[in-house]
This record gives structure tokens, C-alpha cells and sequence, in this order.
């Protein structure tokens, strides 16, 4: 069972969640109210529809429910991370706002950070969702990520997750990074392991997900990649990339000259063979691209971590003490 001078805060991002807010406080209520101190963050993402008029009428009613309401959409990561910078708790939970993931895991899952892990990952192992749609996607980049990232998770895409907050104020989110929390997670330090969680079939509301988001991961997935590995030696990375092409430009070159002295039948010109120009042409093309935009990466980060910056902006906020020292100072401008 766990300590009682736990405070566990669960952050719930939302975008048009009108439908599922109120059962969403009420099963995140009956699900820990017995077993730990609680506190609900919960995160209107730029809702068009009435979710927020609903996260204020619940935080007025119970003043453990913190409402932030961001000025305009700025995503799952970023309306996360602002979830945990609000965090009071010393250990933090996330879970999506669509009532698929169950808040009745997460008295488990602290139990389970009891026994010595830093951040404890769920697992759907009954996933509610369509084939086609939603589960061959997700196995498909789980599958990859595992490969890339070396990490044995089974499902990356599980909002469902407790952490100690240590480790989670630590964590960076923006872009779409939230999808390899278990990576950054990894590059901190933090021990971590994965158990079964339920999943329920979405009962309203409209899903945001879909087959559109599968480019988007794979191009996550290269930049944490680079993060990972080459964050702290880049010349790792472009160098061993340079010397391939100077391999490749070698290889060109003595093809283009056998070609002239006629080795491989008859002669071709050099200066009329468009195989190197055009060769060369399109890798150092896919190669500059690619730099930069890992670069691009680079610069990005070191603009939000080192001027203690955040990718989102609050327009108000509810039942928060700003006067803690951990609040960002974004919050406590609202």
C-alpha cells in the first residue's frame, strides 16, 4: 500500500473533451481517493468546443482539481509539459483525456515506483481500438523505436505512466516528444519498467490520432535518436556521415575513370558522364537535409533548456499556488 505522505499528480492533457471532462475527474477521484493524497491537473489545449467552462465549474467545486487553460493549441507534449511544471506532487502521473487509459491503474503503479523505480510505463495489453487505424500503426513504430532506441517496451504509445518528480521536472517535452518519454526518461538516469494496464473503446468525443501521424514518428524517432546518441559528440554522427561520402565520392571517381580508360567496355567520356555529378548531387542533397534539421533540433533545445524557456504560453489558471517556487514563471503570469 502506499505511504500516506504521498501526493500523486496526475496531469490530464485535453483538447474538445467537453464530453468525457466530468467522468474524467470522477474516475481519477474514485480511483485514488482511498489509496493517496491527490491532486488533478488538468490541461485545456486550445478547445474550441466547451471543455474548459467544464474544467472550471469541477475545479470550483473541488479545489484539488488545477485547471490550465493554454491561449491556443500548442499539442499533447507541450500541454503536458505545462501539466508538470504545475505539479506539486512528488510523484506525477500522465494519462490521455479520452477515458480510454484507467486512472484504477495507477494506485498499482505507485506501488510498483514503491519498489524502486524512478518511472513505471503501462502497457495495453487489450488495446480498444481499431485494427487498421490504431493498433497496426502503433505496432509498427513500436517495433521500430524499439530497434533504434535499443529500449524493450512493448508500447511507447501508452499515455498511462507514474513518475517521480524528480525525474519529471527533469524531462524537456515540446514538438511531439511525449511519444518517446521513455527515452528521455532513459537519458536521465531513470530506472524504469512497464506493467499490463487496462484500455477501454473511446465512448465520445472524436479521437485525434490517425495513419497521418506515422510520418511524424519516424521523424521524431530519427531526431531522438540523435539526442540520444550523439547529443554530446555530434561529430560522431557528421563525421562518420562525411566519411561515407568521401567513400562514396572515392568509389564515384575511380567508376568514372574506369569508364574512361575503358575497363568496363567502351569509353565514356569523363566530363559527358552525369553518374558522379548526378550521384554526389542528390546524397549531399539528403545529407544537408538531414543535418539540418538535426541541428535545427539542436538549436531548438538549446533555446528552451538554456534560456529556462517553455513551449507554451497559459491564459488563466485555477486553484494554483503561485507562490511556489517550482511553478514556471509562465504560470504564475497567468
Amino acid at each position: 500500500m502506499t505511504q500516506q505522505d504521498d501526493l500523486l499528480s496526475v496531469v490530464v492533457p485535453m483538447k474538445d473533451e467537453s464530453a468525457n471532462v466530468q467522468a474524467m475527474y470522477e474516475r481519477v477521484r474514485d480511483a485514488l481517493t482511498n489509496h493517496v493524497a491527490w491532486e488533478l491537473i488538468l490541461v485545456d489545449d486550445g478547445s474550441t468546443d466547451d471543455t474548459y467552462l467544464k474544467l472550471k465549474q469541477i475545479a470550483a467545486a473541488d479545489d484539488r482539481v488545477k485547471v490550465i487553460r493554454l491561449r491556443r493549441n500548442f499539442g499533447q507534449s507541450s500541454a503536458t509539459q505545462a501539466g508538470i511544471d504545475a505539479a506539486f506532487g512528488n510523484y506525477i502521473a500522465t494519462l490521455d483525456g479520452d477515458l480510454q487509459n484507467d486512472p484504477a491503474d495507477l494506485p498499482k503503479m505507485l506501488e510498483k515506483i514503491h519498489e524502486g523505480y524512478d518511472v513505471v510505463l503501462g502497457e495495453r495489453v487489450r488495446r480498444q481500438d481499431g485494427w487498421f487505424i490504431r493498433k497496426l500503426p502503433s505496432r509498427m513504430a513500436n517495433w521500430l523505436i524499439r530497434k533504434v532506441t535499443k529500449l524493450p517496451f512493448r508500447d511507447f504509445g501508452c499515455a498511462t505512466r507514474v513518475m517521480k518528480a524528480e525525474i519529471a521536472h527533469s524531462l524537456r517535452l515540446y514538438g511531439e516528444m511525449h511519444r518517446f518519454l521513455p527515452v528521455l526518461a532513459r537519458n536521465a538516469g531513470a530506472l524504469m519498467t512497464q506493467m499490463p494496464v487496462n484500455h477501454h473503446a473511446r465512448t465520445a468525443g472524436k479521437s485525434k490520432y490517425g495513419l497521418g501521424r506515422t510520418g511524424r514518428v519516424i521523424l521524431d524517432l530519427i531526431t531522438i535518436r540523435f539526442l540520444s546518441g550523439y547529443f554530446n559528440r555530434p561529430m560522431h554522427f557528421l563525421g562518420g556521415a562525411g566519411l561515407l561520402v568521401f567513400l562514396l565520392s572515392a568509389f564515384s571517381l575511380a567508376t568514372t575513370v574506369a569508364m574512361k580508360l575503358g575497363v568496363t567496355g567502351e569509353r565514356i567520356d569523363m566530363t559527358g558522364n552525369p553518374l558522379l555529378l548526378l550521384a554526389v548531387a542528390f546524397f549531399l542533397m539528403g545529407l544537408q537535409l538531414i543535418s539540418m534539421g538535426l541541428l535545427g533540433e539542436v538549436l531548438v533545445r538549446t533555446y528552451y533548456e538554456s534560456q529556462n524557456k517553455r513551449p507554451y504560453t497559459v491564459r488563466e489558471s485555477m486553484n494554483l499556488d503561485l507562490s511556489m517556487p517550482h511553478i514556471h514563471h509562465n504560470l504564475r503570469a497567468a
